[in-house]
């Protein structure tokens, strides 16, 4: 192949990738704005109120509204901050936030996957974004220069620190499984049996460990109200607010997605059933999980913190532990 050709596919190969993620973001915006719309409506159908329904019809252009008043807002910034930390630390936890959508598979069809990019280790690469997503917090509670803050950040340090752990346990029984970290092969290795069925233990573990790492009802600690006003967040307004906003969301949905690839079979029909679509289906799954998350939200009060820290660690850590032993054991005996 000359030159020529190459600098041909190359170019090629970059609009590709261009369109697919302007493509990408515009469906994970879209996603998160009615996200948000669909947990407000199912919370407020759970606790007898109307819930939006004044911006546009049945309320579907709230997100849109809440998006102007964001932009709009005025955006002050404390004396005692770190001017460039201060603005920095937003946009890395959106950055972490986003990038794991760009390695998701949505569904396969010719052979080809529904995806930006694939990674050959695509779960540790998802985790190792998501471990850094933790310095966003963790900077814009040191950087505001404001108490409350500052214990929002250490609390959301040892929180995700904690809940990471357990996390990453509770899926290596699936990689031992599955015998590879490519998302795409995992959801392949479940042809015959979702992973949710003989990586029970490991599937509950995971989904209140993504609990936790979201930040979400019950476990959202780092922004209790009634102890630290509004959590690392504090000192923020306007739209670096509605970053972090907006990374707790994606986070969600990704904890979502990665649920699905891991435990549920990905873009695969239950029972062999094929009518429709596999990103359908995947949507399905993922939307099961979202569903759950505000259902907590809406039920179970927030937990004090040392019992949410001696959950994690003697509790959630320690049953993980045990599966992966249990499945390594299981596997190395009938081969």
């Amino acid at each position: 192949m000359n030159q020529a050709a190459i600098a041909a596919a190359m170019q090629t190969w970059w609009i590709a990738a261009l369109v697919k993620s302007a493509f990408l973001l515009f469906v994970v915006l879209t996603t998160f704005a009615y996200a948000m719309l669909f947990e407000r409506k199912i919370m407020a159908w759970m606790q007898l109120r109307p819930g939006p329904d004044r911006v546009g019809p049945w309320g579907l252009l709230q997100p849109a509204a809440d998006a102007v008043k964001m932009l709009f807002k005025e955006d002050l910034t404390p004396k005692t901050a770190d001017p460039l930390i201060y603005r920095f630390a937003p946009f890395l936890s959106l950055f972490c936030a986003m990038g794991a959508f760009a390695i998701i598979p949505f569904s396969q069809s010719g052979g080809a996957l529904w995806s930006v990019g694939g990674v050959d280790a695509g779960i540790l690469f998802i985790f190792a974004l998501s471990s850094i997503g933790v310095y966003g917090i963790s900077l814009a509670g040191w950087a505001s220069g404001s108490k409350y803050p500052i214990l929002g950040s250490l609390r959301a340090t040892a929180q995700m620190i904690s809940y990471e752990l357990a996390m990453t346990m509770s899926v290596v029984g699936v990689l031992i499984l599955s015998r590879t970290t490519s998302l795409d092969g995992i959801v392949h290795a479940q042809n015959r049996l979702w992973f949710v069925v003989p990586q029970f233990f490991g599937f509950i573990v995971y989904v209140i460990t993504a609990v936790a790492e979201t930040n979400r009802a019950p476990f959202d600690l780092i922004e209790a109200e009634s102890e630290l006003v509004g959590g690392f967040h504090t000192e923020y307004s306007g739209l670096r607010f509605g970053l972090f906003f907006i990374a707790e969301y994606l986070n969600m949905i990704v904890v979502s997605c990665i649920a699905t690839l891991l435990f549920l079979g990905g873009w695969s029909a239950p029972f062999g059933l094929t009518p429709l679509p596999g990103v359908v289906w995947f949507v399905l799954k993922a939307s099961l999980f979202i569903f759950m998350y505000i259902w907590l939200r809406t039920t179970l009060p927030r937990l004090r913190y040392d019992r949410l820290m001696t959950f994690g660690w003697k509790v959630l850590l320690p049953a993980a532990t045990l599966n992966v032993l249990a499945t390594a054991l299981i596997v190395a005996v009938t081969g």
